[in-house]
């Protein structure tokens, strides 16, 4: 995987109910970032076109869709997706070996394609949540089972909390890319998330890039959060050094 820089490696979550107030924050964040995330919410608000506005500004754009169904259903999916120009596209990885399998080889066989990403468990639940769905481990032990899952599926990347970053980087061969959300600067109000770090802990653990949305969204000066939450990523890699 290419080097990537502090600003490549944030990805700020247009988490809203309309288009017009995605692209209020997006002009907000005054060019601070290179990537933004798209999940259901405004892809259903917004429809697709929606992906292709940011893409025609120069955004790099995470389609955060999370597509869980049938194998067949979910790689002509991905086909479709692939004349929006994401960059980035999640799938579930509780959809299983088969529908990974065939989500990659749609995403091969089609140009333009965007990397694949298989989330793991949401940053949301904890270990109580995954035994309340009959998940008898504890998160770690289901991220590690269903990631080792997608990268034997030929899967690109993975979407984990930063509580199991480091656990990925040392058990999974190669390397992939690792996404992060749950991200909360010292401070912030952690909100309806239960796995939970820092911008700089979870760098230093092995996550390839940060989704951050509330901590800059909701900010009083989102270009400002934003900013911040860069010059932390820098610091951070600049120590690895």
């Amino acid at each position: 995987m290419p080097t990537l820089t502090a600003r490549d490696r944030l990805i700020v979550a247009l988490d809203f109910p309309t288009a017009a107030q995605a692209f209020r924050q997006v002009d907000e964040l005054e060019d601070q970032c290179l990537w933004l995330k798209v999940g259901l919410e405004l892809y259903l608000a917004a429809g697709s076109s929606i992906v292709t506005s940011l893409r025609d500004r120069g955004f790099n754009v995470f389609l955060d869709l999370k597509l869980h169904d049938i194998p067949n259903t979910v790689a002509s999916a991905v086909r479709s997706v692939s004349s929006l120009g994401a960059s980035l596209l999640t799938i579930h990885a509780a959809g299983g070996s088969a529908m990974m399998a065939a989500a990659a080889e749609a995403a091969t066989s089609t140009a333009n394609a965007p990397r694949l990403l298989a989330v793991t468990v949401l940053t949301s639940m904890d270990t109580a949540q995954l035994h309340g769905i009959g998940v008898p481990d504890a998160p770690a032990d289901q991220v590690l089972r269903l990631a080792r899952l997608a990268a034997s599926a030929g899967i690109d990347g993975l979407v984990c909390s930063p509580e199991e970053t480091r656990l990925l980087r040392a058990k999974l061969p190669g390397d992939p890319l690792l996404v992060v959300p749950g991200i909360r600067p010292a401070g912030a109000a952690t909100g309806d998330q239960k796995r939970i770090a820092t911008p700089a802990s979870a760098i230093a653990d092995g996550a390839s890039m940060l989704v951050v949305g509330r901590p800059i969204t909701q900010a009083a000066n989102p270009a400002a959060a934003a900013a911040a939450i860069i010059s932390e990523i820098d610091a951070e890699i600049a120590l690895a050094r």
